[in-house]
């Protein structure tokens, strides 16, 4: 299944491509963590804004730094105004990139949709899709009754239908079980179910 790591803004109709994770030396460098399936076409869309849709950057990425693009912005020279935008989001239009392919979907097209096991049981829609560095993750469950994190493979997640709005869920051994206080692995202090 292929994936671009990309994410909805549908207020906007905007696509997060990435997030600014820092600077790099003392020019004026960023890191980013890119959502892009290529993570270097994190800056091959035009200019990127904010989340607000306020501020607008003018991206030239430089080169791969393990798994960070490292880029520059116009008009940013010094570590310490590069710094300063940690943690900003970057968006483009959803208008210029390209359609998702049958097999492809745009992180946020996953929020809402309903997941159930492959046996029927419903377990609640994703509420989110997050990227920890080993491949994204869907958080599934009710958004008051807690949630569970479900890797997004095409092992346990076989079935995905945007238009029907849910997925399928078929979940390894022990994934969607409950931790108790009595679970050898987990200690003595019980860290209780995620569900």
């Amino acid at each position: 299944m292929g994936l671009p790591k990309m994410a909805r803004d549908d207020a906007l109709n905007r696509i997060c491509v990435g997030r600014i994770a820092g600077a790099h030396g003392v020019q004026g460098l960023i890191r980013i963590n890119s959502y892009t399936e290529e993570p270097m076409d994190v800056a091959a869309y035009g200019p990127v804004t904010d989340e607000d849709g306020e501020r607008m950057f003018e991206l030239e990425a430089k080169r791969m730094a393990k798994t960070q693009v490292l880029a520059r912005i116009k008009g940013v020279t010094d570590r310490n105004a590069a710094e300063a935008l940690r943690g900003l989001r970057l968006y483009v239009s959803r208008d210029v990139l390209p359609p998702a392919s049958d097999d492809e979907f745009y992180w946020e097209d996953l929020v809402g949709l309903s997941a159930k096991t492959v046996d029927g049981k419903s377990l609640g829609k994703v509420l989110s899709v997050q990227e920890f560095g080993a491949g994204a993750m869907l958080e599934i469950g009710k958004r008051r009754g807690g949630s569970t994190l479900v890797p997004f493979t095409q092992e346990v997640v076989p079935s995905v239908d945007i238009d029907a709005g849910n997925l399928i869920i078929d979940p390894p051994a022990g994934l969607l079980e409950p931790v108790t206080s009595e679970d050898p692995d987990r200690g003595s202090e019980g860290r209780g179910d995620l569900q």
